[in-house]
């Protein structure tokens, strides 16, 4: 299993217009084969942290689903990112 997760920081005023702009490949990464989980949501404290958590079954399904393309959806600047790919050799019950 891979877990993409991590952080966006954008403008706060534009958070929302960045998370609309974003809701389509958010659809079309939960339709890809191997997806697990994709969402990218506001953070309920910090006005302009967007946080990242998807899930895939393995690295062949996110590099198809990272190369399908797709149209380009228009953005408002993200200010940073941290953003990292885990590979979990395990899962169990909390």
């Amino acid at each position: 299993m891979i877990i993409v997760a991590g952080e966006l920081r954008v403008p706060a005023e534009d958070r929302e217009r960045y998370l609309a702009g974003v809701a389509e490949v958010t659809r079309s990464a939960r339709r890809a084969p191997g997806c697990l989980e994709f969402a990218q949501s506001a953070d309920p404290l910090e006005p302009g942290r967007i946080l990242i958590h998807e899930r895939w079954d393995s690295d062949a399904d996110l590099l198809r689903f990272r190369e399908s393309g797709g149209p380009e959806p228009a953005l408002p600047p993200v200010l940073s990112a941290d953003v990292k790919k885990y590979r979990i050799s395990g899962v169990e019950a909390p």
